[in-house]
């Protein structure tokens, strides 16, 4: 009968084993703990020990897009920096000098937006306070939030150069984006003209399509009538202004109307004539009208004007209609002219009438078209000045007739009267066919998240299709489309949407009609509208900038300063519109990455540029588009997008649903590890989620890295750097591991490389918990703690530990950046140490054996079936622990058992025996399906239970003089009495 049982006199060996020995507590504390480290780092100065130590490496910089100082970080932040974290950590420890400068955005309308609110409050008026002094005020509150920031982005663990930021508001940045401006402006590609751009009434400033977001929003439609005034030819016997006809259009932008100067068709399209047969008494489309429509949307417009009949008359060729009467004509004198139709390619059948209302000052296509239809029209005698209908501040100017008084947005974003007041004016003059509302996406602003509208203004543009100094085809979207194909972006798709946007996208806008900015630093010959080109202004203006800041533009005598004696300042106009945030973020890489006295450890191009996706629209944008212009190339080598981040059920993160995820809440709960291996773990190429079932997610697979982590440590205690064995002298079960290590290090590196984050963890999640956890440490335990101290197996179990460790931290460091320093100074406790101060360790090649790791997967399916079977016998307490257990092996596959051949299967099984038995096993033995071939019989193992290493074998109490232990164990207590412990 087995003994299993423990005798009353049996002896306590716990002391004699060598058993894990660690401070390094399994509850993390991070929270708590954290910020020790950081104020470690901080002491010992390790962003200057990393410049110090990769003096002589190449350079690898990834260039940091600035974030906006406007308040404090949210999650998406959190993910920006800690993947640029992630990045630069990596490529440090993959043997470059991977330099870090953060920055700051600083101008722009937000901030100005948040002074102009505490002026309101106060009763404040802006416009009475000396713009310096303004300036200043927003100066100061750029200031404070950077501060703000800048430990918060410290606290996500994010190393660089903290102390020497950059800021787009700093002097020398500001002379800086000057002296690229005017390097434009030098070379031709800058102008003034008077194009319809994105306009916020709410804040009265021109908009970039990166400030602009869409939103639902409903809108007045209107079907409106345009009488024919003359035609070419017949379509029946009479001309088309005997047959009374009228050219219908449809608009969602009725206050337009008034600005209305063409009409646009498509002359490949099909139109008709149509009679109404049939309709309500008072309609307003009446019996008796004729109306031109596309074919295909004929029934649809009908349908809307409540029309019951209606008869096709015949085909119609809009390109014989020479013009048509304004519908507005005869209110208030204003609207007599011609309205002409002009054939364009951007009208299509789908949707309206098969014609646009085209108003140039309040639509590209509709500017577009009247420009290059201008010779044409003014050869006809056409006015082809473009009307300003409406004023900054959303009122109608006295270009619209009639109209004066009303306004189509106000100061809070709402619709005004200006939609109300048209409609009512064309049905007085029989001009409506019918109204309706529809709910579409329309742009807002991304700041006062209000409507905005398009309104022709003078602004200050780029050429993009102008040959840049007269060399035929250089132009700055050719130049910008080739150094999109020449980067290299992640993922790959970003580049066909970089791409398309430049492609299609009209000049660049540059001016802002606000304070708080760099000015365009442009004099204007009144007599000729010639922008000056003369290198001593422009460096006068500069050097002024580098002393004062671009404050000195608005400095009393500033044009005197500046023209000198060579020019007379009644002659010029000094431009007082400021640049887009855009142009100042998208010049950075000329002072930053180029300021080798100020951040030697930068290079231009960058290598990388890392942003959101929204960035293809915005700083990706710019920055190639400036750079293009100055320099003739990127400004970066690659582009890295992630996505955005959303709640656990994929929505959008919002304040008023209550679903938004604070970073300063999850790592004053977790820590800033937990953020940072959710981000590592995260697919960035998608849109993130984050919740609280995901963030304990995260934190039970950091849990799981850590225990693994305090094992290695616990063991290691006992490791001796002289008892270190030999690769080649080693069991094969420890060659396996470090095989394993040698493949994990290619494939590491590799997913380092492309930033793969993901598979990074995915990799060493899996051989920590599934290769190491659960299998090699399980069957090594056994060893460790019980061999001899003379045993090579635990000699190179610990070697194979001491290894582990090393890797592991280092690839672990970059995600996991506080835990990794915490597990290296348990372990290497001297000063000056840390993890973040090595390189990804080199591991030797020779290590490689394809054909041993084969071999053992096959060991580690009959494992499988075995430990699957002692699994049932422990449910149905047959057993207590499976060193209880000799099981019967039953194999029929000679490579499974050549496999086994000389294995201890017991030890790898963790039991006390095991019988291998090569023929077929019983119809009633334990198998798998997915593991053919093996059938396991469980036993019980024959013996006594050794009281040491609770081992149940036949020559337990062999040794006399340890008469309750395995011969194995009596020697290990021999050993440690010899050496003293």
């Amino acid at each position: 009968m087995t003994d299993t049982a423990a005798s009353a006199t049996e002896t306590d060996y716990s002391a004699t084993l060598f058993l894990p020995e660690t401070n390094f507590p399994m509850r993390a504390g991070l929270p708590d703990r954290e910020p020790g480290w950081l104020k470690r780092w901080q002491d010992m100065d390790i962003y200057k020990l990393q410049r110090e130590q990769a003096a002589d490496r190449p350079l690898f910089t990834i260039h940091d897009g600035p974030p906006y100082a406007n308040g404090n970080i949210h999650i998406g932040h959190a993910l920006n920096k800690t993947l640029k974290d992630l990045v630069s950590r990596s490529m440090q420890m993959l043997g470059f000098n991977s330099a870090y400068v953060p920055g700051w955005d600083c101008h722009g309308l937000p901030i100005e937006w948040k002074i102009e609110e505490q002026y309101r409050a106060k009763g404040k008026d802006k416009n009475e306070v000396p713009v310096v002094e303004f300036r200043q005020e927003c100066r100061t509150f750029a200031e404070q939030w950077v501060d703000i920031q800048r430990e918060e982005f410290k606290r996500l663990g994010v190393l660089g150069e903290w102390d020497n930021p950059y800021l787009t508001m700093s002097f020398d940045a500001e002379a800086q984006i000057a002296r690229e401006l005017m390097k434009v402006s030098t070379s031709g590609q800058l102008y003034r003209g008077s194009k319809p751009v994105m306009w916020s009434v709410v804040e009265r400033t021109a908009l970039a399509e990166a400030e602009i977001e869409y939103a639902d929003y409903e809108s007045d439609t209107i079907w409106v009538k345009f009488p024919v005034r003359s035609g070419g030819g017949e379509i029946t016997s009479k001309a088309f202004h005997d047959l009374n006809a009228s050219v219908v259009i449809w608009t969602t932008t009725p206050w337009t109307i008034p600005a209305n100067r063409a009409i646009s068709f498509s002359s490949k399209i099909s139109y008709g004539l149509y009679e109404v047969a049939k309709a309500p008494e008072g309609n307003w489309a009446s019996t008796g009208e004729k109306y031109i429509l596309a074919d295909n949307l004929a029934a649809e417009v009908f349908a809307k004007a409540k029309v019951e009949e209606f008869v096709r008359i015949g085909d119609v060729d809009p390109g014989h209609i020479t013009s048509c009467f304004h519908p507005l004509r005869g209110l208030g004198g204003g609207y007599e002219f011609e309205v002409p139709l002009l054939d364009g390619e951007h009208v299509t059948d789908d949707a309206g009438t098969g014609f646009v209302h085209t108003a140039p000052g309040h639509g590209l296509d509709d500017f577009e078209i009247w420009m290059n239809s201008g010779r044409k029209l003014a050869e006809k005698g056409i006015d082809t000045a473009i009307p300003y209908v409406v004023g900054d501040d959303g009122f109608y100017t006295s270009e619209a007739p009639g109209f004066e008084g009303a306004r189509v947005i106000d100061d809070n974003g709402k619709k005004g009267d200006a939609n109300n007041r048209v409609i009512t004016a064309l049905a007085e003059r029989n001009a409506m066919v019918a109204r309706g509302r529809v709910k579409h996406s329309y742009p807002h602003s991304w700041r006062s998240k209000k409507p905005v509208i398009f309104r022709n203004t003078p602004q200050w543009f780029v050429y993009m299709d102008r040959d840049i100094e007269g060399k035929a085809g250089d132009t700055l979207r050719h130049r910008a489309l080739n150094a999109i194909d020449a980067t290299t972006f992640y993922p790959a798709a970003g580049q066909n949407r970089l791409r398309s946007m430049i492609a299609d996208r009209p000049d660049w806008v540059l001016s802002r009609q606000r304070a708080w900015g760099v000015p365009i630093t442009v004099f204007v010959n009144k007599a000729t509208n010639e922008i000056l080109k003369d290198d001593l202004v422009n460096h006068r203006i500069a050097q002024s900038f580098e002393e004062e800041g671009a404050d000195a533009w608005y400095k009393p005598g500033a044009a005197e300063r500046y023209l000198g004696a060579d020019y007379k300042v009644a002659d010029y106009e000094m431009v007082t519109d400021i640049l887009d945030v855009w142009f100042d973020s998208g010049t950075t890489h000329s002072w930053v990455l180029r300021n080798k006295q100020k951040w030697p450890h930068l290079k231009f191009p960058a290598s990388m540029y890392l942003e959101g996706s929204d960035q293809h629209r915005g700083w990706f944008h710019s920055s190639l588009l400036e750079s293009c212009a100055t320099n003739g190339y990127a400004p970066y080598s690659s582009v890295l997008t992630h996505g955005f981040t959303m709640d656990s059920d994929g929505k959008k993160m919002s304040k008023s649903l209550g679903n938004t995820v604070a970073p300063q809440d999850v790592i004053k709960q977790y820590g800033a590890d937990i953020l940072r291996l959710w981000v590592a773990s995260s697919d960035y190429s998608e849109d993130l989620r984050l919740g609280k079932e995901i963030i304990q997610t995260t934190v039970d697979s950091y849990r799981k890295l850590r225990n693994t982590l305090r094992w290695l440590l616990g063991n290691l205690a006992h490791y001796q750097a002289s008892d270190e064995v030999r690769f080649e002298e080693m069991p094969e079960l420890e060659q396996l591991i470090l095989h394993r290590l040698s493949q994990l290090d290619e494939q590491v590196r590799g997913a380092y490389k492309e930033y793969d984050y993901r598979k990074v963890v995915s990799l060493l999640t899996n051989f920590m918990n599934i290769e190491l956890s659960a299998f090699y440490f399980d069957i090594r335990k056994d060893a460790l703690y019980c061999d001899p101290i003379s045993s090579i197996k635990r000699r190179s179990a610990l070697t194979v530990l001491h290894h582990l460790f090393d890797c592991l931290t280092a690839w672990l460091a970059p995600i996991l950046v506080f835990t990794m320093e915490e597990v290296w100074l348990e372990r290497h406790p001297e000063d000056g140490s840390s993890v973040h101060l090595r390189l990804f360790p080199e591991v030797p090649a020779d290590w490689r054996n394809d054909g041993l790791a084969a071999k053992w997967q096959l060991i580690r399916g009959v494992r499988r079936v075995v430990t699957g079977a002692l699994e049932i016998e422990r449910r149905e307490k047959r057993i207590g622990s499976s060193l209880e257990a000799a099981p019967k092996v039953y194999l029929t596959d000679e490579r499974l058992l050549a496999a086994l051949a000389g294995e201890d299967m017991a030890e790898i099984a963790i039991t006390s025996a095991i019988e291998i038995i090569p023929a077929d096993g019983p119809a009633d033995g334990f198998r798998l399906d997915d593991v053919p071939g093996i059938t396991v019989v469980p036993g019980l193992a024959a013996g006594k239970r050794c009281a040491r290493s609770w081992k149940v074998l036949p020559e337990v109490g062999s040794d006399p003089e340890f008469p309750d232990v395995s011969p194995r164990d009596a020697q290990a207590l021999r050993e440690r009495a010899a050496a003293g412990l």
